[in-house]
């Protein structure tokens, strides 16, 4: 007579007990992750992005004329508030090298070529677009910052 645990082994699901499958599944988790912590902080209330745009502006003009007329720098509390979407930043491309790893094991066990390529594709592809994604934002704060410097002259201005 075999013991319970070796019968729940014979009866679970022979795919279960696959890496590549793991490395799928982890894949498919990490880009929906990537693409959650892309569409997730936009359904955060937030000001408008002309209100942030002139809040920054106005920062850097109060910051110049302190600076210009000899005054001392202004000491700002900061403001600790760790969201749920800077978790995900971090829990993404780890989800996605981790299925990157499961496929190599999948590959190196000589399991189903498919599950390992799939784990694979979905893995790197969840780290490649989380990083061009995040280049995409620096890019974009570059921009925003090379207009706000653009309109200096505007800043500047007593009015």
């Amino acid at each position: 007579m075999e013991k319970p645990a070796q019968q729940l082994h014979h009866h679970a699901p022979n795919v279960l007990r696959k890496w590549g499958f793991w490395a799928v599944i982890a894949g498919a988790a990490a880009l929906m992750l990537v693409f959650a912590q892309i569409a997730g902080p936009t359904f955060e209330v937030k000001p408008s992005l002309a209100t942030q745009v002139g809040e920054i502006a106005g920062e850097i003009k109060r910051s110049a004329w302190r600076t210009f007329l000899g005054f001392p720098k202004e000491t700002v509390d900061p403001e600790v508030t760790t969201s749920l979407w800077s978790y995900a930043a971090f829990a993404a491309p780890a989800l996605g090298i981790a299925a990157i790893v499961l496929s190599m094991i999948s590959g190196i066990a000589q399991e189903n070529r498919r599950y390992a390529a799939y784990g694979f594709g979905l893995g790197s592809t969840a780290v490649l677009f989380h990083f061009f994604w995040w280049l995409a934002l620096l890019f974009a704060g570059v921009a925003l910052m090379i207009a706000i410097i653009d309109n200096i002259g505007d800043i500047f201005s007593l009015s």
